[in-house]
């Protein structure tokens, strides 16, 4: 599931996979595996596309509503 929104996030941005490679600094041949869910994705990688390709990644918790980026965290809540 995660691969075809990485996947849908570049092309979206009109970005090939190796310009994206290029630009987070990964070989392509691992963000191809990691779109076609071969491989399994850590989470500074699906930012690093998140955010190059415009998008934010944001916890909400359903009861609360509290809404939070992994940036917002101070190292003491963790």
């Amino acid at each position: 599931m995660i691969g075809k929104t990485l996947k849908y996030m570049r092309r979206q941005k009109k970005l090939s996979q190796e310009q994206m490679s290029l630009i987070i600094k990964i070989n392509q041949q691992s963000l191809s595996r990691y779109e076609n869910e071969q491989r399994q994705i850590d989470f500074d990688t699906i930012e690093k596309i998140a955010n190059n390709c415009g998008y934010k990644i944001f916890f909400i918790n359903e009861e609360t509503k509290d809404k939070f980026q992994v940036k917002d965290l101070i190292r003491k809540d963790v």
